[in-house]
């Protein structure tokens, strides 16, 4: 398993780690199998969304805004961070992703994002490739 840092830069932000996680694919000799990335943190998440257009990360972070708000007084945990968990579970915590030929298997227009929901913080996120 290799353990990747994600630095992130403001509460809510999506990241780009699609070439982070290729690197360990090559890194590892990886030809044929598949890829497992997790996200050991309860406030962060993973997803694979577009990479073309800015407009879709902005799009998905303000709905998940106007879906879950950071400010919404009903929260009842103390730490003021209810939305970050609950945006967190809407992303879910890992994705898996073929590998052929040494290279992530992704849609034309695909990328691999990690998800910050109460940051700024230094994240991890674990890969694990398996040979098939």
């Amino acid at each position: 398993m290799h353990t990747l840092s994600v630095q992130t830069r403001s509460r809510c932000q999506l990241v780009d780690v699609t070439a982070d996680i290729q690197k360990v694919v090559s890194d590892t000799g990886l030809k044929t199998g598949y890829v497992i990335c997790l996200v050991p943190h309860t406030t962060a998440g993973i997803t694979i969304q577009e990479n073309a257009d800015p407009d879709v990360v902005r799009d998905v972070l303000m709905k998940l805004e106007q879906l879950v708000p950071c400010d919404d007084a009903g929260y009842r945990h103390v730490e003021g961070n209810s939305d970050a968990h609950i945006k967190a579970s809407i992303m879910g915590l890992s994705v898996t992703l073929l590998v052929e030929e040494g290279r992530l298997v992704l849609g034309t227009w695909q990328a691999i994002y990690f998800c910050e929901f109460d940051g700024p913080r230094r994240r991890k996120l674990h890969v694990k490739c398996v040979q098939a």
